[in-house]
């Protein structure tokens, strides 16, 4: 302000010199015109006056541009500074831009899957497309996906076609040279039970899509169905697979069979389909599904189908039902059977038990839901079982329900020595648990008592 002060004394005395210098010249005009006749002098007097008016006139533009100036950069400043105080990144600025990014992200990326989906349903590729369906529907929780792609009809010719169930039988003979063939000398005298002081064996098997983990308990009077409640007509709820360790104080197990799971949400408060627990029958809803259980001189008994008095009438001491179509091996009069479902190609978590010829029970989990391992279809279940000689076999329930718990198994067995565990994994669990909640709650598993 003092800057503008000093500019305005400036021109005010420069405003002055020049009205003195043009007096002076006014002065020598008039004297240099004073003999000139009066017409003359009048003019000339004329032409002073108006060329003084017209440098009053300048002057005062001047000031007036010189006024503007000066409110424009205080307007300018104003704006300026209103400018940055409105450009300044307040909290709520900064959680709405990151909001902002999240949920623009989760939208593409919710569209890309949506887009992948429509290519895969309506692509060239039937194949690619019935495995990512069926691979959906193993999983309670993700049955409603293929919905947003295909209407009811395909889906449900997909599953018809997958349900479609193609018998092999062959001789024992010719069975027990499809599972050891060219077996080494060495091979058949070694101990497969070396390792193991309490007749369980724990192994690793991998396949082209998963990776396995068997169980071989020698011992079958050892494996019996434990259930999350006694009374399952009030049950509430079901138990993870450690509390029901705990309650039978058991040293291994795999989880049992069917539950209501609406939407992959079911508490597992009590069973479906025909079920025993250590020679009472604990449930029965008269539903038909598969049968999966041992009678009273521990053999393992599998049917698509079994009545209660059909139970009863076997000696059925511990069985579990789950769903139809999953007896996987059958062996009867001397022939062995194997229930292959070839357009059954979807990939899950798998679970199954089964039982080799000398009873040796054999259980059986598959990983899933990751690279590493997507999963084992309803064929490579029997490859698995076909490996380890099984005679009997069937699946149980599978998806986020399939677990395998071993006591200690870490410490115990060479494959899995230096194997990186999970929070899971350390209090026992076998295979990597991939689901959206903790361990789930269900009734029944099958489990191994301790010895003697």
């Amino acid at each position: 302000m003092n800057k503008i002060n000093e500019y305005e004394a400036k021109e005010a005395q420069s405003g002055i010199n020049e009205k003195e210098e043009n007096a002076n010249e006014r002065d020598e005009e008039f004297h240099d015109t004073e003999y000139l006749p009066l017409e003359k002098i009048s003019e000339k007097y004329k032409e002073t006056k108006e060329t003084e008016e017209s440098e009053e006139t300048e002057e005062s533009e001047e000031s007036e541009e010189f006024e503007e100036f000066e409110e424009y950069g205080k307007r300018k400043t104003k704006r300026s500074r209103k400018s940055k105080k409105d450009g300044r990144l307040t909290a709520g600025r900064v959680v709405f831009r990151i909001f902002l990014s999240f949920f623009t992200f989760v939208f593409l990326a919710l569209f890309a899957l949506y887009m992948t989906g429509l290519v895969i349903a309506k692509g060239p590729s039937a194949t690619v497309r019935d495995m990512l369906v069926l691979s959906a529907k193993q999983a309670s929780a993700t049955k409603w996906l293929p919905s947003l792609f295909l209407d009811d009809e395909t889906i449900n010719e997909i599953c018809e076609k997958s349900d479609k169930v193609t018998v092999d039988v062959m001789s024992a003979e010719e069975y027990a040279a499809l599972h050891s063939p060219d077996v080494s000398k060495d091979d058949k005298e070694k101990d497969e039970w070396e390792g193991s002081d309490d007749g369980i064996q724990l192994l690793t098997y991998n396949g082209s899509t998963f990776k396995a983990y068997v169980m071989l308990i020698k011992d079958p009077s050892r494996v019996f169905v434990g259930v999350s409640s006694d009374y399952f007509q009030s049950a509430v709820q079901g138990m993870n697979i450690y509390d029901i360790i705990a309650k039978y104080d058991a040293v291994a197990g795999i989880n049992g069979g069917e539950f209501l799971d609406g939407g992959g949400m079911g508490t597992g408060a009590h069973p479906m389909g025909l079920t025993y627990s250590k020679g009472e029958c604990v449930w029965n809803e008269s539903l038909r599904r598969t049968f999966i259980g041992f009678d009273s001189s521990d053999r393992l008994v599998v049917s698509e189908s079994m009545s209660y008095s059909e139970a009863e009438s076997l000696g059925i001491r511990d069985a579990v039902s789950f769903q139809n179509g999953n007896v996987l091996i059958d062996s009867d009069n001397g022939n062995v059977s194997l229930h292959y479902a070839g357009s059954n190609t979807g990939t899950a978590q798998r679970c199954a038990i089964g039982q080799r010829e000398d009873k040796t029970v054999i259980m059986v989990v598959t990983d899933g839901r990751s690279a590493s391992s997507l999963g084992a279809t309803h064929n490579d279940m029997i490859d698995i079982m076909v490996k380890f000689s099984a005679v009997r076999a069937a699946m149980l329930d599978g998806g986020s329900s399939a677990m395998m718990y071993r006591e200690n198994y870490f410490n115990i067995y060479k494959d899995f020595k230096d194997v990186e565990l999970d929070s899971y994994q350390e209090r026992g669990l076998v295979n990597k648990y991939k689901a959206f909640v903790s361990p789930r709650l269900i009734p029944t598993y099958f489990l191994v008592s301790r010895e003697g």
